[in-house]
């Protein structure tokens, strides 16, 4: 039987989401970010978001298709929160326990859709921070 795509938002804690990145590394999934930048950049005792919004299928590679392509609610360290992308096994997002009511979970939706991207932050912070270097030069 081939897995549904759960229509659903679970909450992680940053250790569960280094767990999940460090997961899709050793399965060589494309979407993902690197452990040590999340590690880096996450809030240590922040709340993320996982919502699976595509099946993703490698016919190539059957011992890790299907995936679940989910969009990321990532908090950062600045306090603000990010979108991200990342890959997951079926039976690891079943593994996650279902927390959130269905307001809360429309809530998060709605802040993915307006958050901005990992790619986006990482460069207005690399911006943000060149000025410090030239005047410090």
């Amino acid at each position: 039987m081939v897995p549904v795509l759960p229509r659903t938002v679970r909450a992680v804690d940053t250790d569960q989401l280094l767990d999940l990145a460090r997961e899709a590394a050793a399965c060589g999934f494309s979407q993902r970010l690197p452990a040590d930048w999340l590690q880096e950049h996450l809030a240590a005792e922040a709340r993320h978001y996982l919502f699976p919004t595509v099946v993703h299928r490698l016919h190539h590679r059957p011992e890790v298709s299907p995936q679940w392509r989910c969009q990321l609610l990532l908090a950062v360290r600045t306090g603000e929160q990010i979108w991200g992308l990342l890959d997951v096994l079926p039976d690891t997002f079943d593994k996650l326990p279902e927390t959130l009511d269905a307001a809360s979970k429309k809530d998060i939706v709605g802040r993915i859709e307006r958050a901005v991207t990992q790619r986006e932050w990482v460069e207005r912070m690399a911006a943000d921070a060149a000025p410090d270097e030239v005047s410090r030069g």
